[in-house]
């Protein structure tokens, strides 16, 4: 099933946007400064530049051509200052420090006029200039870039900040304005790259990814229908901004596989509690029986626990219904404690022992269970990638941190067992515990923790508790 654009698309693109770059402001701005820097130019005298040798001057037809644009220029009189940028061109014999001044001159001009192509033709001659310090080509570039995009050209702007990330520069400006510009090209494929790669290197760097930036990307998955990214990345959003909006989409994801196994609603379901997705009695109870169905007592108490703390159990008609279904599940989880052994002796197949190893795991023998679910898998169980994911679920439960992504990363096919993994966080192969403690995140906030709806992680979902 494509994935929609949605609303919390639709709504953000204005916070997409490049707030800081307006109309004609910025550039203007950059002309503004260059026409200053250059003083007043003597009629015929000399211009010392900064670090320039003693040779370098203006000849008087250069200088008072030069000096009657830049009061022209302070007039707002731009077609009079550039004409007369021109006349200052049009001398022969120009030296190498009388061409520059004209081109810083020209882009004064250009740049506060409106003229960008001019400015950009400018700027390139005065960014190729050994005259030029490196800081100053850095603004430049930057001003390249900020006014093709303001003009809407988008393909000089991808042009020039391309150009300009290729040569080594870092401002992270420069990068928006390269993915905007793919973006409103409508090339999604190239927006989705560069922004795909300035958050892996945020995660990378221990650092959270900014919600507008994932949304932008989001975006273009969508146009792109890559389902499998576009899951990712939602699930990104909804860990380090956790709405119940951007869960859902992860849990559509999931549901949208061709196939779906049957044996795999519990687990969606799961992930559809913890994050907040499920609201009412009637759900409560749903998830609750299919956790007794499933063979697992002990999650469909954490389960029905949870519904009566949250305030949604317990209070409406169905109350005495609820509380005989608490009294039964808590009944089971007694039996089976106090049968395990002789359930996990009996059980032959691959199902059963996977089943009898993880309630082993939730009853706190970790070893013995996690050893027979090894052996329920080694016999062959119903759905293997069902089997690996509920392993890898219980090792990260037994605190097997490197296990659980190892067995986690295994899991593959077709039904949508593979796709499960990512629910768990923003690292394809890390793992949730089987129920985790209720908002242990709160406590830990403070030293950069962040709440998962199934476990807790530093940013960048490196460590897993």
């Amino acid at each position: 099933m494509p994935w929609p654009i949605n609303r919390a698309m639709t709504r953000s693109w204005k916070d997409i946007q490049l707030k800081n770059i307006t109309s004609k402001s910025l550039f203007q701005l950059r002309g503004r400064l260059l026409a200053g820097v250059m003083m007043a130019l003597p009629v015929a005298g000399v211009l010392p530049a900064h670090g320039a040798h003693a040779a370098d001057q203006l000849g008087e037809k250069v200088g008072v051509a030069l000096q009657k644009a830049q009061t022209e220029l302070a007039a707002k009189k731009y077609p009079q200052a550039m004409a007369d940028v021109d006349a200052a061109d049009a001398v022969s014999g120009k030296s190498d420090f009388e061409s520059y001044t004209i081109a810083q001159m020209r882009a004064a001009v250009a740049a506060q006029s409106g003229n960008v192509p001019a400015a950009i033709a400018a700027y390139d001659t005065l960014i190729a200039s050994p005259r030029t310090p490196a800081a100053t080509k850095e603004q430049m570039a930057l001003a390249e870039g900020s006014m093709a995009f303001t003009a809407k050209d988008y393909p000089t702007a991808v042009a020039v900040t391309e150009k300009y990330i290729k040569a080594g520069g870092k401002n992270p400006q420069m990068l928006t304005i390269l993915i905007q510009a793919y973006y409103l090209q409508h090339d999604y494929a190239n927006a989705a790259r560069v922004q795909q790669a300035q958050i892996d290197a945020t995660l990378k760097a221990g650092a959270k990814p900014a919600e507008n930036q994932l949304l932008l990307l989001a975006t273009c998955q969508a146009q792109l229908k890559d389902n499998s990214a576009l899951t990712k990345t939602y699930v990104l959003l909804a860990t380090y901004y956790p709405k119940p909006d951007y869960w859902a989409q992860v849990v559509h994801s999931v549901l949208s596989v061709p196939n779906m196994a049957p044996g795999l609603r519990f687990d969606i379901d799961r992930v559809r509690l913890e994050a907040g997705l499920v609201k009412t009695p009637s759900e409560y109870m749903d998830i609750t029986e299919l956790a007794m169905q499933a063979g697992m007592p002990q999650l469909a108490l954490d389960i029905i626990n949870q519904g009566y703390s949250s305030g949604v159990l317990g209070h409406d008609a169905s109350a005495p219904r609820e509380e005989k279904l608490k009294a039964l599940v808590t009944q089971s989880v007694a039996d089976r404690k106090a049968g395990l052994d002789a359930a996990a002796a009996q059980a032959t197949t691959g199902n059963a022992m996977l089943t009898a190893g993880y309630n082993y795991v939730l009853f706190g023998q970790a070893d013995k269970g996690l050893a027979l679910m090894q052996q329920g898998l080694s016999k062959g169980p119903s759905d293997v990638n069902i089997g690996r994911l509920h392993l890898g679920l219980a090792q990260a439960a037994a605190g097997q941190k490197a296990a659980a992504i190892a067995t986690l990363g295994s899991v593959e096919g077709k039904t949508g067992a593979r796709d499960m993994p990512q629910c768990w966080g923003p690292n394809p192969n890390a793992a949730p515990p089987a129920h985790s403690p209720p908002r242990i995140a709160e406590r830990d906030r403070g030293a950069g923790w962040v709440r998962h709806p199934v476990f807790v992680f530093r940013p960048g979902g490196r460590d897993i508790l």
